[in-house]
């Protein structure tokens, strides 16, 4: 992964993102517990920065491969870096203060607001599908989120853990588009890399205000969320080098499967009536789009084949 450009790979792009859906999972019922065990989310941001950093850095030495760190963005590198630190609180925060299948589910909503950017910074001008999508996706987090009481004269999820769930949605989305520009010229290990470079010492600067002593079982939980979370980093990265984030964020729906099972397995919570009818419907838009993305690919693919052979 030393070159600059990567070609397409879709089923191997496809099974990184599998993986990292798996992981990401993983890590987000490890900040959970380890939040409820006394860890704060600045703390967890560090000691998940950091480790990533360990590991990248040792990693690459002993390959003896860190000139693929060498690079000529490092403004670029430092916006993704301060966007980054944000969605990861973001997402931290969600994690936190809903269920993980809930806000496993808002999560989804990815794909409704990289087409609403695609309006308001790039003048695209979606059409029915995708315009249909959104809607279709935001009426699935009004019946998950059920404002004031829903099926069954419940109580919705945490209307601040809403708004928190749908920000790191809409900061993943923008995420992804600064590390497609970045995987032009940079490989993933640079991407990483530099983001944890630059916000390890910043959450340094951080810790000595929120850290509190921890028993062995908290220390070997953090261990592991740090370490979910380098190789997730690393399973992210990868997949949008070797494929379209239109196509491979479809495997990231996966992550519900495993949101639900530790919802059941570790933190003993059935999934409530909102999350059946309302996720299959923010699974259905980002199904949508990625469909329609895919169709309009495979038109300009045929306008362009058409158009050669007059250039000639």
């Amino acid at each position: 992964m030393d070159g600059s450009v990567a070609r397409p790979r879709p089923f191997l792009a496809l099974g990184i993102r599998l993986a990292a859906a798996a992981t990401l999972a993983t890590m987000s019922m490890l900040v959970k517990v380890t939040e409820a065990r006394g860890a704060s989310l600045t703390e967890l941001v560090f000691w998940r920065q950091l480790i990533t950093l360990i590991c990248i850095t040792g990693l690459l030495a002993a390959w003896g491969r860190l000139r693929v760190l060498k690079t000529n963005r490092l403004r670029a590198h430092g916006g993704r870096a301060i966007m980054g630190i944000t969605g990861m609180f973001l997402v931290y925060g969600a994690v936190v203060l809903l269920p993980l299948a809930e806000a496993s589910a808002l999560g989804f909503t990815s794909p409704l607001f990289a087409v609403l950017l695609g309006v308001f910074l790039f003048k695209d001008r979606p059409g029915k599908y995708r315009w249909s999508a959104v809607a279709l996706g935001f009426a699935g987090v009004l019946v998950l989120t059920q404002p004031g009481f829903g099926l069954g004269g419940t109580a919705g999820i945490d209307p601040f853990g809403a708004v928190v769930g749908l920000l790191a949605a809409l900061w993943v989305a923008i995420i992804s588009m600064q590390i497609q520009d970045l995987n032009k010229t940079e490989s993933p290990w640079s991407i990483v890399f530099w983001f944890t470079a630059f916000t390890t010492p910043l959450m340094a600067l951080a810790l000595p205000f929120v850290y509190v002593p921890h028993d062995p079982v908290t220390w070997s939980l953090i261990l592991a969320m740090g370490l979910c979370g380098a190789l997730a980093q690393m399973l992210l990265t990868a997949s949008l080098r070797f494929g379209s984030a239109g196509v491979i964020l479809l495997i990231d729906y996966t992550g519900l499967l495993w949101a639900t099972f530790y919802g059941w397995s570790v933190f003993e919570r059935t999934p409530p009536t909102s999350l059946w009818f309302g996720a299959p419907l923010i699974v259905g838009a980002g199904l949508l789009i990625a469909w329609r993305e895919r169709a309009l690919a495979a038109e300009r693919k045929t306008k362009r084949q058409s158009l050669e052979p007059k250039a000639r």
